[in-house]
């Protein structure tokens, strides 16, 4: 997964987003010890930049520095994944329930005909990326699926919290997708459920599969 990178970035800055992808894709390990001289060799670039962008890592919570040694990829906390499952529950049950009062207020069925429609839209898409077995493509629609939801909403406080967990909501999709590819054919299964909840403007029902969707995929995670 590629994070947007403006032309002509300082290098500490290019540091940083090559490192971070490598977290979010997957591609390193947690536990897993990173070197400044491989990441700037990768780079092109001097330790110096590098070392900032360790730096800052560290400080959101992603790495762990040891000086002469280098950078630790910190593990998933299983507490902090418990609260994450407990934060999107939240937005997303109440996105859908604002969705549910406008449709109601509004007396027509447009307001959830084109949530469902661009929910299903996306669950193509995911199908679709689950049959060529593109893992990446598969996340990003996996992300897509939930923000549409919290969009549909109107609420921009809503979505600033969306945007504030949404890294750490990709690198736990990506571990657990990863670890077992059989969990990518329960998403869509599950996440058909929820388009089916939210068509039936059944806010308990989406709030209770969310739950359990969400548990079950990041179990490996949790426990």
């Amino acid at each position: 997964m590629q994070v947007n990178q403006p032309a002509k970035q300082p290098a500490a800055q290019r540091a940083y987003h090559h490192v971070k992808s490598l977290l979010l894709d997957g591609a390193v390990e947690p536990g897993q010890m990173l070197s400044e001289g491989d990441i700037a060799a990768s780079l092109g670039i001097s330790r110096t930049p590098v070392r900032e962008a360790f730096t800052r890592l560290q400080s959101e919570g992603w790495l762990r520095l040891y000086p002469r040694r280098g950078a630790l990829v910190v593990p998933v906390d299983p507490n902090q994944t418990r609260d994450l499952v407990d934060a999107r529950v939240l937005l997303e049950s109440e996105s859908v329930r604002t969705v549910v009062d406008k449709a109601q207020a509004t007396d027509r069925i447009g307001v959830i005909q084109r949530v469902t429609d661009d929910l299903e839209n996306i669950l193509k898409q995911q199908r679709e990326a689950l049959d060529a077995q593109d893992l990446a493509a598969f996340s990003q629609a996996d992300l897509a699926f939930h923000r549409a939801i919290i969009e549909a909403s109107g609420n921009s406080i809503y979505a600033r919290f969306q945007d504030a967990i949404a890294d750490q909501e990709t690198r736990m999709s990506v571990r657990s997708l990863w670890r077992s590819p059989e969990a990518a054919r329960r998403v869509v299964s599950q996440h058909a459920e929820l388009l089916t909840a939210v068509g039936h403007k059944d806010v308990d029902a989406f709030r209770a599969t969310l739950r359990n969707h969400l548990m079950d995929i990041h179990s490996d995670l949790i426990t």
